[in-house]
């Protein structure tokens, strides 16, 4: 079909932090009043995981709502073993706010009472100082072959609970098999994981031997599920915690996300915070969020998704808001030119970035700060009054006055606006929503006294939440959300997908590209795309902060010592990064708390190209070296986490950056 395709950087979930301005919801209401658009599902953050988790465990968002407190860790856990750490930059943000900045403090309350923390990580400094964390620094992308090295020693040294296997999960008797070899004659011992991981397979026995022993919490990060065959890592951290037998259990069984975003770990609130509604879509297509540039270059081309076949269509008008596809998708070079194929795309945007850069019609709007408005961050318990501290710049507008004056054009102003002003909307919604929370008996104040306030403190289901309590108490009363109702550790559903990067129980699958693959000889060191510290994703990179931590002018990229030396580099060195999908320059910072064969180069940099080679960023953008291809056919989520590339320094004058100033158009 032929429409319009509306995006935002915030991704569609029932937990999400919300706001009368939020941007997603301001396109869709005004979309959705013309008759539809075609829309994204999943994210880029956890695509693969909202996917996976329905069939194995249960709704993702459910279950990062009703994670384990982490209070309740911190009094209870005698293990952590944290897949993909616990970073303390990540775990200060949310979408919506933080009121509450309590990482290092339970951390800190476990540690004193003697939980042990351990970290598999190929960076040292993923969790905090405070954990005094053990760190196991496994290959990147092969962390699959470690855990289920240690599915491999819990069942054949007898420490799987069997018992909880047996009442509380489905098809361990068909996983076990593959584990002992007996299915492709690779036994996924310690040994053969040793050769994988580079990590040793004393180190690994130990390990099992100590989760079996302790109240062990096994927590997996999200960005292993942003890589090739996602799925795998995060399933056999389910299928370890089931082992274990301690799901449901306070301080033990499986977390997704702690380090992740501040929300995992929340009390779960009684009542969301008002929202504004968006009305209904009239137009079923769809696509898997992460593959925007498979759909603008591919219309009518077939694709598999999630047990379905699917068939992109035909978008000639991008309507952006809220996001920066230029800093969230892969290889660069080719969604430029997939932002070449539309009609017409519309950007909203306080800023000139990338994506502003890359569209047809850029209309200016408002930041946070230059409106009224309420808002609460994702399973955040303050619910919080937002009035203007400083009047709009420029010619600047809130995106619902954009769109209540394109709606009256169109002939669908009434419907969108409903006669109210942004004032009488705020109003309108809390006075709604004030009636809502006292059906579930509780009283907030009038709106005006709300709004000369400093917030309200939303009331939670219980503060000492431990995930699956219920499930594990009554397995038959309360029922997981699977297909069977129950831990999932063989899926009947997926494996009749036929899906050879996806089948139906957790396997090792050798990524395309990892040091352990022949592509390493040319591109010795896997590249880590991670979070950056300086800013939330590529939010205000050309702010003051995230400026401070240039090298340069670029994006610093971390390597250690002993790689920099081999290749002859410095601290402060502007360098070339590059692999055969492209290059870009970063500033060099020699740091030993990065693995051996490890570079790190944090995402967000503004895309900055050379005119004449889309393919190289002049600022240090990883995602013109990341793949645009997906996890797998299940879930179709992003893989921007992890890439092989290699390192030199850059000869001559570095380029000029044209990021930092209004394009020449301006």
């Amino acid at each position: 079909m032929t429409g319009a395709f509306a995006r935002s950087g915030v991704p569609q979930v029932t937990v999400k932090g919300m706001a009368m301005h939020h941007a997603q919801s301001q396109l869709h209401r005004f979309l959705n009043c013309l008759g539809g658009y075609v829309r994204h599902v999943n994210s880029y953050s956890l695509g693969t995981s909202a996917v996976l988790l329905p069939y194995v465990l249960g709704d993702v968002y459910w279950l990062l709502g009703h994670s384990t407190s982490k209070s309740v860790i911190a009094a209870h856990a005698e293990l952590v073993v944290a897949f993909g750490g616990i970073s303390p930059k990540n775990a200060a943000v949310t979408p919506g706010g933080v009121s509450r900045h309590n990482t290092h403090g339970w951390i800190s309350a476990a540690r004193a009472r003697g939980c042990r923390f351990v970290s598999v990580s190929p960076l040292r400094d993923d969790t905090p100082a405070e954990a005094a964390a053990e760190c196991i620094a496994p290959r990147p992308g092969s962390d699959a072959a470690l855990m289920l090295a240690l599915a491999q020693v819990l069942d054949a040294d007898g420490l799987a609970d069997t018992d909880f296997l047996n009442r509380y999960a489905v098809g361990f008797e068909r996983f076990a098999p593959y584990l002992h070899g007996h299915t492709d004659g690779v036994v996924k011992d310690p040994l053969w994981a040793a050769q994988i991981t580079g990590v040793p397979a004393g180190r690994i026995r130990d390990l099992a031997h100590e989760m079996a022993a302790s109240r062990t919490l096994v927590t997996v990060s999200w960005s292993l599920q942003r890589a090739r065959h996602g799925e795998q890592p995060l399933w056999l951290g389910v299928v370890l915690a089931a082992m274990l037998g301690q799901i449901g259990l306070p301080g033990g069984g499986f977390g997704h996300g702690y380090g992740s975003t501040a929300m995992v770990g929340e009390p779960h609130r009684e009542v969301s915070a008002p929202r504004l509604p968006q009305g209904s879509n009239g137009v079923a297509a769809f696509i898997p969020a992460a593959r925007i540039a498979d759909m603008l270059l591919n219309p009518g081309a077939s694709y598999s998704y999630n047990g379905q076949q699917l068939t992109y269509p035909d978008v000639r008008l991008v309507y952006w808001c809220g996001g920066n596809p230029f800093h969230h998708h892969q290889d660069l070079a080719r969604l430029h030119a997939a932002f070449a194929r539309p009609e017409t795309v519309v950007v909203h945007d306080p800023f000139w970035t990338a994506t502003a850069r890359h569209a047809d019609i850029v209309l200016p709007v408002t930041m946070s700060i230059e409106r009224d408005d309420f808002g609460a961050g994702d399973n955040d318990r303050m619910f919080f009054p937002m009035p203007a501290l400083t009047r709009p710049h420029g010619a600047a507008r809130d995106d619902y006055q954009i769109f209540g004056e394109l709606a009256e054009r169109l002939g669908a102003g009434k419907e969108f606006t409903q006669g109210r002003t942004t004032s009488e909307w705020l109003r309108h919604l809390y006075q709604q929503w004030r009636l809502t929370i006292a059906d579930h008996g509780h009283t907030v104040p009038e709106f005006g006294e709300f709004w000369a306030g400093d917030g309200i403190t939303l009331p939670v289901t219980g503060p000492e939440q431990v995930l699956l309590a219920d499930f594990r108490a009554d397995p038959d009363a309360h029922p997981l959300t699977t297909p069977t109702g129950k831990i999932e550790i063989f899926s009947e559903t997926i494996d009749g997908y036929r899906y050879p990067d996806c089948p139906g129980h957790p396997v090792w699958l050798e990524p395309e590209e990892w040091l352990g693959a022949p592509a390493a000889r040319r591109f010795p060191l896997h590249l880590v795309a991670n979070q950056p510290r300086t800013r939330l994703h590529s939010q205000l990179d050309v702010g003051s902060h995230s400026q401070s931590a240039k090298v340069a002018g670029r994006e610093p990229v971390r390597l250690h010592p002993e790689e920099a030396a081999i290749r002859g580099l410095a601290d402060g060195d502007v360098v070339r990064i590059f692999n055969d999908r492209g290059a870009c320059l970063a500033g060099l910072v020699t740091d030993d708390a990065v693995s051996r064969g490890v570079a790190q180069l944090s995402t967000g940099a503004w895309y900055d190209p050379d005119p004449g080679n889309p393919g190289f960023c002049r600022h240090g953008n990883p995602n013109v070296l990341t793949a645009d291809r997906p996890s797998s056919a299940l879930s179709q989520g992003c893989t921007g986490q992890l890439a092989l590339a290699e390192i030199e320094g850059h000869r001559g004058d570095a380029p000029q950056l044209s990021v930092t100033g209004p394009p020449a158009t301006a």
